[in-house]
């Protein structure tokens, strides 16, 4: 090939090669039977060409740079995992502040309990509780605020 060509690093799976000679621009490539081929093309087709490779090569760049290119063994994808799976000392104290966390809501007088509840667990609005109950929204965010000063006390206590 002659002629002047973009310096820049080659992608080995580019599969044509762009250049500029006497202020024309050309496209090089082989074709199914393996021929080697050469056209002319327009500056805009070129510059298009240009910036697929420079974009190409910005992938790369990334590929080797930032992601890890190591064999993959069953603790290096426990590493990489989204959601690590849970040690059983973490289970166990989940269980065990799930067991406080019901102890205590079982202790909250019944209209806290009920409202607490519904807000949280069955993700009610204030509106649709009070709308069940028939009473006013107030009167429901004063429950629910007071079940929460109430769980509050428990957890401080033990």
């Amino acid at each position: 090939m002659k002629g002047k060509h973009p310096k820049r690093k080659r992608d080995k799976y580019n599969p044509y090669t762009i250049y500029e000679k006497d202020g024309q621009y050309f496209l090089s490539f082989k074709d199914g039977q393996a021929i080697y081929r050469t056209i002319g093309i327009s500056r805009e087709l070129y510059e298009t060409f240009d910036s697929f490779e420079l974009e190409d090569i910005r992938y790369l760049n990334v590929l080797s740079r930032h992601i890890e290119h190591s064999e993959v063994w069953e603790n290096t994808l426990n590493v990489r995992a989204l959601e690590r799976p849970e040690n059983l000392e973490d289970v166990v104290l989940r269980r065990i502040q799930t067991e406080e966390l019901h102890k205590a809501i079982g202790r909250l007088p019944e209209k806290q309990k009920r409202r607490l509840i519904q807000y949280y667990f069955e993700e009610l609005t204030h509106a649709e509780i009070a709308a069940c109950e028939g009473c006013s929204v107030r009167a429901v965010e004063y429950s629910i605020h007071g079940a929460i000063q109430n769980l509050r006390k428990f957890f401080e206590k033990n």
